[in-house]
C-alpha cells in the first residue's frame, strides 16, 4: 500500500456541463480498491449495508444474490472498480445505478416503506466503506496514519459524488463520520435475514457458471465436497473484517481463537500479496488504468 498522500480529491460536483470525477491516480484508493486484497473486504461492507432494516429487505426482495450469486458479484464488482479506476465512465456508472435503484420500493421487517434512493438509505450503502477499509486496511495492508485516514475519507466522499450522493447527506469530515457511523449502529442496523444467511458457513451457494467449459463441468462435479469449506472460510472473512464495533452491535460471535486465525491468516496475505508481479495483484480494470496511467506520464 502506498503510504505518502497522493493528490486530493476534487469534491467536484455534477452540474449542467461538469460530472464528478473519480478519485485521482496516486491516492490511496487508487492503490487499494483494485488490489486483490479488497475482495476479501468486499463481503463485510455488503453485510453491513445489508444490516440497515430498509436496505436488507431490498436485496432480499430485488436482488438476484440467491439465484446469479456469480453473476451479481462480477457486476457488483466491475460497479466497484468504474468508482475508482473508470475515468470519465465513472460518473456515467453513478447514473446507472440511480435509475436501477429508483424502481426498487417496498416494506422491510417491521412494516415500514422504503425506496432505495432515500437519501439516508443511499448514504449508508456507501457509507459503510470507510469503516470496512479502514479495518481491513490495518490487517491486510498496514495501518493508516492520521494524514492518510483523512485523504482516504475524502476520496471516498469522492467516489460518493460520482455516485449522486449530495455532500448533505453525508458526514463532510472524519470528526463527523464517527458519531454518525456510531448512532447508526446503536439505533439503526440489526441482524437482518440478509445478514444471517451473508454470515452463514452452511450459506448453499450453486457452482461457478462463469469460465470455460470443461473448467465449469469439473467444479460441478467436486462442488458438494468444495463448497463446505468454502462457505465456511467466506463466512469466516466476511465476520472476521467486519468492524470489531459493527461485529457486535449485529450480535455476531467471535472468538478469541477466530481472532488468532484472522491476525495469521491476514499477516500471511499481507506478507505474500505485495510479492506478487503487478498482473497478479491488481484486477484487471485496475491493471489497465495503473498501465495507462504511467504511459501518459511518460
Amino acid at each position: 500500500m502506498r503510504t505518502e498522500p497522493g493528490p486530493p480529491a476534487t469534491g467536484r460536483t455534477a452540474g449542467p456541463h461538469t460530472a464528478p470525477s473519480p478519485p485521482p491516480p496516486g491516492g490511496i484508493l487508487w492503490s487499494v480498491a483494485g488490489d486483490v486484497r479488497a475482495l476479501l473486504m468486499l463481503p463485510a461492507a455488503l453485510t453491513m449495508q445489508v444490516a440497515h432494516p430498509a436496505i436488507g429487505a431490498g436485496v432480499d426482495e430485488h436482488s438476484v444474490f440467491r439465484t446469479d450469486p456469480w453473476g451479481r458479484g462480477e457486476r457488483s464488482l466491475r460497479s466497484v472498480m468504474l468508482w475508482v479506476y473508470g475515468g470519465e465512465a465513472a460518473a456515467e456508472e453513478g447514473r446507472r445505478l440511480r435509475t436501477l435503484h429508483k424502481a426498487i420500493t417496498g416494506t422491510d421487517a417491521h412494516g415500514r416503506k422504503y425506496h432505495a434512493l432515500t437519501p439516508a438509505y443511499y448514504a449508508w450503502v456507501h457509507a459503510t466503506g470507510f469503516p470496512c477499509y479502514q479495518h481491513a486496511l490495518r490487517l491486510l495492508h498496514r495501518p493508516l496514519t492520521e494524514t492518510q485516514e483523512r485523504q482516504l475519507y475524502a476520496e471516498w466522499l469522492q467516489v460518493g459524488r460520482v455516485l449522486g450522493i449530495h455532500d448533505r447527506d453525508m458526514p463532510q469530515t472524519v470528526e463527523e463520520f464517527w458519531p454518525y457511523y456510531r448512532k447508526m449502529l446503536a439505533e439503526e442496523i440489526e441482524r437482518t435475514s440478509v445478514v444471517r444467511e451473508l454470515t452463514d458457513p452452511g450459506q448453499k451457494v450453486p457452482p461457478p457458471d462463469r469460465g470455460p467449459l470443461p473448467v465449469r463441468l469439473l467444479l460441478r462435479t467436486l462442488w458438494p465436497v468444495l463448497l463446505p469449506p468454502l462457505a465456511a472460510f467466506r463466512s469466516f472473512v466476511t465476520v472476521g473484517y467486519l468492524p470489531p464495533d459493527a461485529r457486535e452491535a449485529l450480535g455476531l460471535a467471535w472468538s478469541p481463537a477466530q481472532e488468532r486465525r484472522l491476525r495469521r491468516f491476514s499477516r500471511a496475505v499481507r506478507v505474500l500479496v505485495p510479492l506478487l508481479p503487478e498482473r497478479l495483484r491488481y484486477l484487471p480494470m485496475a491493471r489497465r488504468a495503473r498501465a495507462q496511467h504511467r504511459a501518459a506520464a511518460h
